[in-house]
């Protein structure tokens, strides 16, 4: 979290929280989304700007019953997720090793990787607590090039690195968010 922001929350402690503004989309973009976006029901606008993309992307983090925000200052912007927390890209390098991203520029190490029943991939991470990021889906012919899948598109193995194998396993995309424990949309909840 920025030094910034650590000090507006000790200056000003009980600045209401916002819901519904802010959206992480299926690309990994963040996007606006101003009162009338949100009554249409509206992705919003794509947020452009280098500077206050490094200053979400720094400051984004999740509560304890699994809202995730982006702490702006003293104010918790909570997100509205498209589908997952976190949106990777897949990458090969000069090496020939895969790679993942995520839209915060992190590297993600997976453990799990998963397949949904829209044909959605997803992955699981390593860390503690476990971080679960669909992949963008302009890199899903870099992942079947690297993957043996079977013929229902249910299961198999994504051929990783160094000789790992991860195995794809099946999941429902309308249990993802109560399988790895977030909330996708903390307006609905409010």
């Amino acid at each position: 979290m920025d030094e910034i922001v650590k000090q507006a929350l000790a200056k000003w402690p009980n600045v209401p929280h916002c819901t519904g503004w802010l959206l992480l989309d299926r690309r990994g973009q963040w996007r606006m989304r101003d009162e009338a976006a949100q009554a249409a029901g509206e992705l919003g606008t794509v947020i452009r700007h280098e500077a206050l993309l490094g200053f979400i992307n720094r400051n984004y983090e999740c509560d304890a019953e699994g809202q995730w925000f982006f702490q702006n200052g003293p104010q918790q912007v909570y997100v509205e997720l498209a589908y997952t927390p976190w949106i990777v890209r897949l990458s090969c390098g000069d090496d020939g090793a895969l790679r993942l991203v995520d839209q915060t520029g992190t590297a993600f190490e997976p453990a799990h990787v998963w397949i949904d029943n829209e044909g959605g991939v997803l992955f699981s991470g390593c860390a503690s607590p476990a971080r679960v990021a669909a992949l963008h889906d302009h890199d899903i012919e870099l992942f079947v090039d690297h993957a043996s899948i079977d013929e229902n598109a249910r299961g198999g193995v994504l051929h990783w690195r160094d000789g790992v194998d991860l195995t794809l396993q099946p999941v429902e995309r309308a249990e993802v968010a109560a399988r790895f424990g977030f909330v996708a949309s903390p307006a609905s909840r409010a």
